[in-house]
């Protein structure tokens, strides 16, 4: 059997690496959080809260919110959220929030298991469940609903990359 020419060698790679994507998918259903976008550090540039009726409700970290978010690619996050204003009015609590674990993602869900955290609502050994979408460059996560003050509360938090590199 002669070798094969050059041209037919890149011809042959051409078309194994054009059906990796494919096999890879029907083996793991799962993406790789490096494949699909996710992984590296973000910082949130927004917060929103709507009651079920739909009526906006106080932006989630007050006003001037900020947080930080990690997505390692080997499937280890971490998050911190909190109202940024360097005072707060008489009377208001600090609104804070932080939890680390090692999550999946699907290209439409994030699902972290909770195994450290700063704050009661995300309990450790607990699932926080995220959808995702993207918004240009943005991703922004919809947490399930959750009952805050007394109020059924449906949030969206807007995240921009500041890293494409995992911290």
């Amino acid at each position: 059997m002669p070798f094969p020419s050059r041209r037919g060698l890149l011809t042959l790679a051409a078309a194994v690496t054009s059906l990796l994507p494919r096999l890879s998918g029907a083996v793991n259903m799962q993406m790789s959080p490096l494949k699909n976008g996710v992984a590296g550090t973000w910082r949130m540039v927004d917060a929103t809260a709507r009651d079920p009726d739909g009526k906006p409700l106080p932006k989630p970290y007050g006003p001037q919110g900020m947080g930080l978010l990690t997505l390692n690619g080997d499937g280890r996050m971490m998050a911190v959220l909190c109202d940024g204003r360097k005072t707060l009015p008489d009377g208001s609590a600090r609104d804070y929030s932080s939890y680390c674990g090692n999550y999946t993602f699907d290209g439409h869900t994030l699902v972290t298991r909770v195994d450290a955290s700063g704050s009661p609502r995300n309990a450790i050994g607990s699932d926080q469940v995220r959808e995702v979408r993207f918004d240009g460059k943005r991703m922004v996560f919809v947490p399930l609903p959750a009952m805050v003050d007394g109020v059924m509360q449906h949030r969206e938090i807007h995240w921009e990359r500041i890293s494409a590199l995992p911290a």
